[in-house]
């Protein structure tokens, strides 16, 4: 009879030469909290960071995956802060322009802050799953980000630390003169009760007021008059906290700065008259002319997508009416990532930018794609539908901030002094409420702009040489068939820039020693191959205007004399070059 020691040794299992070791499991990617693995670097998404802790978690990043990041400063802003671009992509690879990239940038308005943080999250993302996520490590290893955090780092630095409301701080900060009264920036905002904060004055004068205190919320002001004109109320709103510096009958109407970095790209621009904030000439501010530079020294970028806020919005051209519409076959790739990226950011809403929220003259997407021929987003994050989003009859700001910030939101309205009304009373929300996610909801909302940042990407070209196929011919000639793929959304050569021809067309070769190319050019029909279409000159080198659209195949045919090895090899802007050496016997 065995003994229960004997029995519990029996169901041990015997460990020795014979018994292989355990798999490891695969390590899982970073989602949410680190249950398999810890995170390399670990950041707070619950919260906004001025410029410099911004480009600190940035360098700690690139310290951390040195294989991965590396960062160039590619100008300064006006008041001389770095303008850095930071390069995601997997070195050992190869060299980050020979792949296919996209660029994502951020907080082109200054008070627009959080799309910083939307692109820490996306480099962040990358790097914490290379090597963990089969999706990220093929992206990494085939194709690269250039991340610019931020376009505005001089109006991201002074929302954050000065006194500002929601809306202000959105420009850059070289001195411009709004009011043209021959002194510039002479009449900003008032921090008059030194909050740190700027919300809205009003003063009591009874019975002679616009306005009246809600029977409900004393927070809130009610206009009267609108249904009995005779009704009067105890109150007068008196705008935003300020006063009138320069003694022009006007409160707060030249700030600091006072143009539109998003208005001053070549793409349909329009002098100030016309369009507010574009500057003398197109790419005359430092900040978007060195990001100029940087795009047209990249043709191998083949995405963009630019974060703005707010209103929930995944927005593309045309800025203009006056511009037309896009080549069809160019809306039928932003319609796929618009669509898609309805989907994964719940209550945004894809839109034409003039057609569905206003014109916007001298836009930077609408460059990148009606200049450049890239495939560009402009997403304007957070919208107030995410605050209930079950509820058609939702209750007002107050009472989410009531009940979801305990107030915190809300400076409540309190004595001050103002040297021309006299006894006022200040208050209203904080900068920080309405265009920007209260801080719980930051980290889902970087998330999914982040993950749709790597859908665009994942559609970027990958240009494949799918079969050849040598067949003989009368005498000692050959034919050569080569299928080319694109299995991406994206094609080689958008319809735009081959319309414009912008950039270089791609080039398919044949060559090799021993072997002639007597004719060669694409073949349009696969079970008609003498209705090849042969190129006038130079059948070795066949150039492709058109490029290779997505989610498309190109057969090719060359006939030569001769026999050796060839080699068959695509080149393009927006792809990784390929390859392959084919046998003629």
């Amino acid at each position: 009879m065995l003994t229960l020691l004997t029995a519990l040794a029996l169901l041990v299992p015997q460990t020795g030469a014979a018994q292989a070791a355990p798999t490891p499991p695969r390590p899982g990617g970073v989602n949410g909290l680190p249950l398999e693995r810890p995170r390399k670097v670990d950041i707070a998404f619950n919260r906004l960071y001025d410029d410099a802790e911004l480009y600190a978690h940035f360098d700690r990043i690139e310290a951390a995956y040195p294989e991965l990041v590396s960062h160039e400063v590619i100008g300064h802003s006006v008041e001389g802060r770095e303008m850095r671009v930071y390069t995601v992509h997997a070195k050992a690879a190869g060299d980050a322009r020979d792949v296919p990239a996209m660029w994502v940038d951020a907080n082109v308005h200054g008070n627009e802050i959080q799309g910083g943080e939307v692109t820490l999250y996306l480099a962040w993302y990358l790097c914490e799953n290379y090597g963990a996520l089969d999706e990220v490590t093929e992206l990494l290893d085939g194709s690269a980000f250039y991340v610019l955090p931020m376009v505005n780092p001089d109006g991201r630095h002074h929302w954050i630390h000065d006194a500002h409301n929601p809306h202000s701080s959105r420009t850059g900060y070289r001195p411009v003169d709004d009011d043209r009264d021959g002194v510039a920036d002479e009449d900003p905002p008032d921090d008059l009760d030194g909050d740190g904060q700027i919300t809205m004055m009003r003063k009591y004068v009874p019975g002679e007021g616009t306005h009246r205190i809600d029977r409900d919320d004393p927070r809130v002001m009610e206009r009267v008059g609108r249904e009995n004109p005779e009704e009067r109320g105890d109150w007068l709103l008196l705008g935003s906290e300020g006063i009138d510096n320069d003694g022009d009958g006007r409160v707060n109407e030249d700030g600091a700065g006072g143009y539109d970095m998003n208005r001053a790209w070549p793409s349909s621009w329009q002098p100030e008259h016309v369009q507010y904030g574009a500057g003398p000439y197109p790419l005359s501010w430092p900040e978007t002319r060195c990001i100029a530079e940087f795009v047209l020294a990249h043709p191998n970028l083949a995405a963009v997508q630019s974060f703005h806020n707010a209103g929930g919005m995944i927005l593309r051209g045309p800025g203009a009416e006056v511009f037309g519409e896009y080549p069809r076959a160019d809306l039928r790739v932003y319609d796929e990532l618009g669509k898609d990226g309805e989907l994964m950011l719940p209550f945004y809403r894809y839109m034409v930018i003039w057609k569905d929220l206003y014109s916007v003259f001298g836009g930077f997407v609408n460059w990148t794609y009606e200049g450049l021929g890239i495939i560009s987003f402009t997403n304007e994050l957070w919208t107030d539908d995410r605050e209930f989003p079950d509820d058609e009859d939702a209750p007002d700001r107050h009472w989410f901030d009531d009940h979801l910030r305990l107030g915190a939101g809300f400076v409540d309205w309190h004595p001050a002094h103002h040297p021309l009304y006299g006894d006022i009373e200040i208050g209203g929300f904080r900068k920080d409420v309405g265009r920007v996610p209260p801080s719980f909801m930051i980290e889902e909302m970087c998330h999914r702009n982040a993950l749709f940042c790597v859908e665009h990407a994942r559609a970027m070209p990958c240009v494949t040489v799918r079969s050849v196929e040598v067949a003989p011919l009368a005498g000692d000639l050959r034919a050569v068939d080569v299928v080319l793929e694109n299995d991406r959304a994206i094609p080689t050569r958008t319809a735009r820039a081959a319309q414009e021809r912008v950039g270089e067309p791609d080039v398919v070769t044949l060559e090799g020693d021993g072997v002639e190319v007597l004719a060669g050019g694409p073949n349009p029909d696969r079970w008609h191959p003498e209705r090849m279409q042969p190129a006038e000159r130079d059948p070795a080198r066949l150039v492709l205007e058109q490029g290779l659209g997505g989610r498309s195949e190109l057969h090719l045919r060359w006939i030569v004399r001769g026999t050796g090895n060839v080699t068959v090899r695509w080149r393009g802007e927006k792809a990784r070059d390929v390859s392959q050496l084919v046998p003629i016997e």
